[in-house]
């Protein structure tokens, strides 16, 4: 089809008639008037509202195009017939909109309406294929962001995070222990009433929220508890109670030692009688055994266990074995040096302290493996003059023998428990002997010992039980000083 081409009259050339349709030419001339001319807002009221006013305006690159076109094929085709609207390819996954009203189909270049703030959240942006032609979020606030999407942010990265692990389990140094589950770490400390006295009554008058405590006395009897239960260590310690006279209270001095040693320790305390002639260590202690220091001398390659020993020694209302001495008046060998080692060889097996009570001779030839054997020595002496004076003559001479060691670690016992008035001042006989000694110990006067018989620890006065135990103190706190 051929277009012909109107000559453009000159400016001025001939009226304008606006009342008639518009020729080529004169549309050709509104259109250059229209490019010289500065743009406005303004609308030719003689011809109304254009169809599809209400559109949205074309975009600066689609009014530049228009403007680039604009010539003599676009206007021969306007003249030819009606413009057909463009087509645009609907978007890959675009979603579809709802008219907003039903106006008609409007003409010209049509604007692809921007998808919502939802659905470009449901939908993630994909930069390659064919998803990719999906328009680019519009920067700045979204119109439903707010605090709906903190939760649902905080609700997705919860979701998606891994289980928080145990405070514990998640320790450089790994999980705990079986050990570490401790009655220190689990139960509930609770404080225990007073032991006695008023401070007792007073902590159930009030039912228990009033506590206290125990009293100095007391607490000093618990420290020394805990001194005497101290370990010893592996090796077996042998403590001898020395005298150079008969008759001062050895045997009971050695009797109370083993016993207060027996009760507060958790290992085996045994006392042996090693008096070369007849002693009374069994006399002074309940229970009676089968056998004697010499029987187990005979049958010492046989006993392998404790409980062959125990057939030899006699316990019974202690915790403390005794093993006697041979009181046959038939027997005349006496018990000597190689008696004496082969016993304690046996005893050392099985038992952490072994006490000897030995006879009055120093010059005896038992004596000779009881001084070597020993660890700690107790010293025992009357409360009378001759008693105190053959008392310091045996440290004397202990000095004298070679065995100053064992002086410095004596510990001197004035026994006064079998009583009777006297005008000797037995303070002067203990400052005489902490001269010479770290330690006195003095046993009061006690009925229950001055009566001979078998001694029962609980009928003892308080003031001879804590005797007892501050000497077995002392014992071990030189035991456990080695």
């Amino acid at each position: 089809m051929s277009q012909h081409t109107t000559p453009k009259p000159k400016d001025g050339a001939g009226p304008r008639d606006d009342a008639g349709p518009k020729g080529t030419a004169e549309l050709r001339d509104d259109a250059e008037l229209r490019d010289d001319a500065e743009p406005t807002d303004e609308r030719d009221p003689a011809q109304g509202d254009a169809p599809g006013a209400d559109a949205e305006a074309p975009e600066e690159g689609a009014l530049a195009d228009a403007d680039d076109h604009t010539g003599a094929e676009p206007l021969a085709a306007m003249s030819a017939g009606p413009i057909e609207p463009a087509v645009v390819p609907p978007l890959p996954l675009q979603p579809p909109s709802t008219p907003a009203s039903d106006a008609p189909p409007q003409s010209g270049p049509q604007t692809v309406p921007e998808p919502s703030a939802a659905w470009l959240a449901s939908h993630p942006l994909v930069t390659s294929g064919p998803d990719s032609l999906r328009p680019e979020p519009v920067e700045g606030p979204s119109p439903t962001a707010g605090a709906q999407d903190e939760p649902a942010d905080a609700e997705g990265s919860a979701a998606s995070a891994p289980p928080a692990a145990s405070e514990r389990r998640s320790r450089p140094e790994g999980p705990e222990l079986p050990a570490s589950l401790t009655s220190d770490r689990l139960v509930a400390l609770t404080s225990a009433p007073p032991v006695g006295g008023w401070r007792r009554l007073v902590y159930y008058a009030t039912l228990g929220y009033v506590n206290l405590g125990d009293s100095d006395a007391v607490r000093f009897q618990r420290a020394l508890e805990h001194r005497i239960a101290t370990r010893l260590g592996e090796r077996t310690r042998y403590v001898p109670i020395l005298s150079r006279k008969g008759g001062v209270g050895k045997t009971t001095v050695t009797t109370l030692l083993g016993m207060a040693l027996a009760e507060l320790r958790e290992d085996r305390v045994i006392a042996m009688d090693a008096n070369p002639d007849r002693g009374t260590l069994s006399d002074r202690n309940p229970g009676r055994a089968a056998h004697t220091a010499r029987q187990l001398v005979k049958d010492r390659f046989e006993v392998s266990s404790f409980a062959q020993l125990s057939t030899y020694t006699a316990r019974e209302g202690s915790r403390l074995d005794v093993l006697a001495s041979d009181a046959d008046p038939m027997v005349a060998h006496a018990f000597d040096d190689s008696d004496y080692r082969a016993v304690t060889d046996i005893l050392g097996r099985y038992c952490s302290i072994v006490l000897t009570d030995s006879g009055t001779g120093m010059v005896h030839s038992v004596m000779q493996g009881t001084l070597e054997k020993a660890d700690a020595v107790v010293l025992v002496s009357g409360g009378s003059v001759d008693e105190a004076r053959l008392a310091s003559e045996t440290l004397s001479w202990l000095e004298a023998h070679g065995r100053e060691d064992l002086v410095r670690k004596a510990i001197v016992v004035i026994n006064v428990s079998a009583g009777g008035r006297t005008r000797v001042d037995v303070d002067e006989i203990e400052d005489h002997f902490l001269t010479r000694v770290q330690h006195v110990v003095r046993i009061p006067h006690d009925r229950h010992l001055a009566e001979g018989s078998q001694i029962d620890f609980r009928k003892l006065r308080p003031a001879t039980r804590e005797a007892a135990v501050e000497l077995a103190a002392l014992v071990v706190d030189q035991l456990a000083a080695q």
